[in-house]
């Protein structure tokens, strides 16, 4: 089971400065030296959900993703590297960057090319709202960012202290997490972002204890968790997974004994707020899963 869910996860999966040559050149003008170790940066944000950050921290790239959602102006007409889960390599190193950032849930697949071509890569860990915060300061003190790093995570961290202190004094339903791809879906466990965010909202996660953030669903086994409120996420053409799942509601009868199903309690969560890493949109998408909860 372990192994299918790992196989499938496959498809869900988003620093230096300039020499100086003289020590003296170094001593005698510091502004244009710390200019030129900014400038000497060349930062492909190799996810949607970096380059936002990247701007939040008023940080140039070179090159972005191919995506349907609108990035920030500043990187308007930079070439793109294709897709965050496959980048075309051969633009990648053409382009000589400094730095490739990713996200950690996708550094298994992509290593061994960044390897093979010797081109710098650091894989940021985007699985829950804590490990976004510690990357966004990270990232703060690598580029010399630190102030906008401090403001960006104070700004996020009032917002989701908002929602928590209300969550903790209502009690919280059972839910269920379901991550549909095109032809197949995982159960959410505790580990995963969307297993965080509910968690944080003040539901349980009827997978409670699992290690991996996903696995291979058991409708059996799920039934007898028998859920509050079941969640249904899309990874990649939302349209097609919504039209999956209803497909798979309507057509295996084990679903039609979910309290959650009897009681009109299935929800699908937009992909907008809910992605498979964490991202800027943490507290809204809490406030919608607190919507849904404590409606």
């Amino acid at each position: 089971m372990l192994f299918v869910a790992i196989m499938a996860l496959s498809v869900v999966a988003g620093c230096s400065g300039s020499d100086t040559s003289k020590e003296t050149e170094a001593a005698s003008s510091p502004v244009e030296n710390e200019a030129e170790e900014t400038n000497d940066q060349r930062i492909i944000a190799g996810t949607v959900v970096i380059a936002e950050i990247l701007d939040k921290l008023d940080i140039d790239a070179i090159a972005v993703p191919e995506s349907e959602k609108q990035l920030a102006s500043r990187f308007n007409d930079l070439p793109t590297i294709g897709n965050a889960m496959q980048p075309d390599m051969e633009i990648v190193k053409s382009l000589n960057p400094t730095d490739f950032l990713s996200v950690s849930t996708l550094e298994y697949d992509l290593t061994d090319g960044f390897e093979q071509l010797n081109i710098p890569a650091h894989f940021l860990n985007f699985q829950s709202v804590d490990s976004m915060i510690q990357e966004i300061q990270t990232l703060g003190e690598r580029y010399e960012r630190t102030e906008k790093a401090d403001k960006l995570v104070a700004d996020l961290q009032k917002s989701i202290d908002a929602v928590e202190t209300v969550a903790a004094n209502r009690k919280g339903p059972s839910v269920l997490i379901l991550l549909g791809i095109p032809g197949s879906y995982l159960v959410a466990t505790e580990n995963s972002y969307a297993g965080d965010l509910v968690k944080r909202a003040g539901g349980t996660n009827v997978m409670e204890g699992q290690d991996p953030e996903y696995l291979s669903s058991n409708t059996e086994y799920l039934h007898n968790s028998n859920p509050d409120i079941i969640l249904r996420l899309s990874h990649g053409m939302p349209e097609e997974v919504v039209e999956m799942f209803n497909e798979e509601f309507q057509t295996n009868d084990v679903w039609k004994h979910f309290d959650a199903v009897k009681n009109d309690r299935v929800y699908d969560l937009e992909e907008e707020l809910f992605g498979t890493t964490a991202s800027l949109k943490a507290p809204e998408a809490l406030k919608e899963l607190m919507k849904i909860f404590y409606r």
